[in-house]
C-alpha cells in the first residue's frame, strides 16, 4: 500500500494553490469521479428530454380539449336548427365519421345516444388484461407525472346510470350557458376527454372521445427511442469516462508512487515510468519526473564518492598525523623530534587546506544558483589578481597579455571566476619547471569569450585529460612539498565554469612544445541576455 503523499514538514507551507491553480470543493474529489460526473451530467439534460416530451404531449391534449369545445358547440348550433326527430340521425353520423360518442340530454333524461344507433368507435382497455410493454409504459407515464409535479387526472368511469347529473360537464354547460370540457383518465391512462354545450334550457348535448390516445401513444413511442439513445449515450459515456480515466488517472497514480518512493530515499531502487509513446502533458511529465531522478540519483552517487573521498583524504592525513603525535613521547634526539614536529605542521596544514577547499566546493552549487550575475571584464579581472597576488615562492614566473578593454566581457561572479584564474595558475605554476613561463590569456572569438593558461611543464596525457578535473586527482608533480595541493582546483575550476553556462578542457600548446594548455570557454556578455 502506497504511504501518504504528505511531504514532511521542514517549513509552513503556503495554506492555498496559486489562484490559477486552485480547486475549491471538486479539489477533493478524485479525477475519476469528476470525468465520470462532468459526462454524466450531459447526459442529464438529454434525460430532460423525457420532461419535455410530457409537457409537449400536455400541450397537445389542451389543444385538443379546445378543438372538441368549439366542435361541441357547432353540434349544439346543428341540433337546435334540426328537428327533434331527426337529432339522433345525426349524432349517429357524426359519431361514425369522428370516432366520438354523442350523448343527448333533456333535463336529467338521456333522449339520444349515437351507440345505440350506430356501433361504439372506442372502448376503453383493462389494465388486467394489458402487454407488459403497455404496463411498463403507464407506470413511466406515472413516474414522470411524479417527478414534474403534474396533478393526475381524475379517473374516468362510466356511471351505473348514464343521467346527466352524473357529468359534471353537463351540468356546468346547463348552468353557464356555453361549452365546458373535462379530461379524465381511464384505468390504462388513457385520457378520456368530454364536452358538453347546452342546446335548449334543459337541454345539452355530450361528447365523449379517446383522441388523445393517439397523442399518448405517439409520445410513449418517442420517449422509447429516446430511452434507448439515453441508454447507449449512457453507455458510452461510462465506457469513455473510464477511458479517459485509464489514460490519464491510471499513469498519473503510478507517477506519484515513484514520486512518494524517491521522497522517501528509494531513489535507486525506483524505475519512473517515461512514457515514450505519450506525447500529451501527462508523458511530458513524465519524461521530466525520469530525467529529475536520474539527476538525483547522480547527485546521490556524486554525493556519497565525494564523501567517500573525503573521508579517504582526510584519514591519510590524521594517520600520518597520529603516528607523528605518538612518536613525540618516545623521541628524545632534538633534531628528530623537530622531524616530527615539521610533519604534524604539514599534516595540519594539509588538513585544514582540505577542509577549505571542501567547505568551498560544497557552496558552489546553492551560491551560483542564487546569487546574481554582472557584467566583468576579464583582462581588468585578471590583471587585478595578478597585481593583488601574493608571492607563491614559485620558480616560474606569470605573464599576461591583457586584451582591449570591453572585449573579454561576461556575465558572472567576480569572486568566483577570480578563484577559477586563480586554481589555474596555481595548477600550472605546480606543474613548470624553474625559469619557465606560465602564459595567461583571455580573448574575444565570435559569441565566446576564450580563457587560457598555458605552462612549461610535462603535459597532459590524452586518456587523462578528463580525469584532471575529478576530485582529489592525485597526478602532482615530482618534488611537490607534501599537502600543498588538496587535489580539488581543478574540480572546483569547472564547477563554477559550468555554473557560468561555460566549458572546460585541456589541450596540447599550439606550438608543439610541451605543457599543457587549459581552455576556459565563456558566453560574451553583449551575447547572453544579462537577466
Amino acid at each position: 500500500m502506497a504511504p501518504a503523499i504528505a511531504s514532511p514538514k521542514v517549513e509552513d507551507p503556503p495554506r492555498r494553490e496559486p489562484g490559477d491553480l486552485a480547486l475549491r470543493w471538486s479539489g477533493r474529489v478524485s479525477l475519476t469521479r469528476r470525468i465520470l460526473a462532468l459526462n454524466i451530467l450531459v447526459l442529464a439534460f438529454l434525460a430532460g428530454g423525457f420532461f419535455y416530451l410530457d409537457t409537449y404531449r400536455a400541450r397537445l391534449i389542451d389543444s385538443r380539449v379546445r378543438e372538441l369545445g368549439r366542435e361541441v358547440q357547432l353540434v349544439a348550433a346543428a341540433l337546435r336548427r334540426l328537428p327533434a326527430d331527426e337529432h339522433g340521425a345525426l349524432l349517429a353520423e357524426l359519431g361514425a365519421a369522428t370516432g366520438a360518442r354523442y350523448r343527448l340530454y333533456q333535463g336529467d333524461r338521456p333522449v339520444e345516444d349515437s351507440w345505440r344507433l350506430a356501433p361504439g368507435s372506442y372502448g376503453v382497455r383493462d389494465p388486467a388484461r394489458a402487454t407488459l410493454a403497455a404496463r411498463g409504459a403507464l407506470a413511466i407515464d406515472q413516474l414522470v407525472n411524479l417527478v414534474v409535479w403534474r396533478r393526475p387526472l381524475p379517473p374516468f368511469a362510466e356511471p351505473a346510470t348514464d343521467r346527466a347529473v352524473a357529468w359534471p360537464e353537463v351540468r356546468a354547460a346547463s348552468d353557464r350557458g356555453q361549452a365546458q370540457a373535462i379530461v379524465r383518465a381511464a384505468a390504462d391512462g388513457t385520457p378520456i376527454i368530454s364536452a358538453a354545450a347546452p342546446i335548449t334550457p334543459g337541454g345539452a348535448v355530450l361528447l365523449s372521445t379517446t383522441g388523445a390516445r393517439r397523442i399518448l401513444e405517439v409520445v410513449r413511442a418517442e420517449r422509447v427511442r429516446l430511452g434507448i439513445v439515453l441508454a447507449a449515450a449512457l453507455a458510452a459515456s461510462v465506457l469513455l469516462s473510464l477511458f479517459l480515466a485509464r489514460t490519464i488517472v491510471r499513469p498519473l497514480r503510478r507517477l506519484v508512487r515513484a514520486a512518494v518512493r524517491v521522497r522517501l530515499g528509494r531513489a535507486r531502487d525506483v524505475v519512473v515510468p517515461r512514457l515514450p509513446s505519450r506525447r500529451d502533458e501527462i508523458g511530458m511529465l513524465a519524461r521530466a519526473l525520469s530525467d529529475m531522478s536520474q539527476g538525483l540519483n547522480a547527485r546521490i552517487d556524486a554525493t556519497e564518492r565525494f564523501a567517500a573521498d573525503v573521508a579517504h583524504e582526510i584519514k591519510n592525513p590524521l594517520a600520518s598525523l597520529r603516528s607523528a603525535v605518538d612518536a613525540l613521547d618516545h623521541v628524545r634526539d632534538p633534531a628528530a623530534r623537530d622531524q616530527l614536529l615539521g610533519i604534524v605542521r604539514d599534516d595540519v596544514r594539509r588538513i585544514d587546506r582540505l577542509i577549505t577547499d571542501i567547505a568551498d566546493a560544497s557552496r558552489l552549487d546553492a551560491q551560483l544558483a542564487r546569487a546574481p550575475f554582472e557584467r566583468i571584464d576579464l583582462g581588468r579581472l585578471i590583471e587585478g589578481l595578478l597585481a593583488n597576488r601574493p608571492d607563491r615562492d614559485s620558480p616560474a614566473s606569470v605573464a599576461f597579455a591583457r586584451p582591449q578593454r570591453d572585449t573579454a566581457v561576461v556575465m558572472g561572479l567576480p569572486a568566483r571566476l577570480e578563484r577559477v584564474v586563480d586554481n589555474l595558475i596555481d595548477n600550472a605554476l605546480s606543474f613548470s619547471p624553474p625559469g619557465g613561463v606560465v602564459r595567461v590569456t583571455a580573448t574575444r572569438s565570435g559569441n565566446d569569450v576564450l580563457l587560457s593558461v598555458e605552462d612549461d611543464g610535462p603535459g597532459v596525457a590524452p586518456d587523462a585529460r578528463e580525469a584532471v578535473f575529478r576530485r582529489f586527482h592525485s597526478d602532482r608533480p615530482d618534488g611537490e612539498s607534501f599537502g600543498r595541493h588538496s587535489g580539488l582546483g581543478l574540480a572546483i575550476a569547472r564547477t563554477i565554469v559550468e555554473g557560468h553556462d561555460g566549458q572546460i578542457h585541456v589541450e596540447d600548446r599550439a606550438d608543439g612544445r610541451s605543457g599543457a594548455r587549459i581552455v576556459v570557454v565563456l558566453p560574451a556578455a553583449d551575447v547572453e541576455d544579462p537577466d
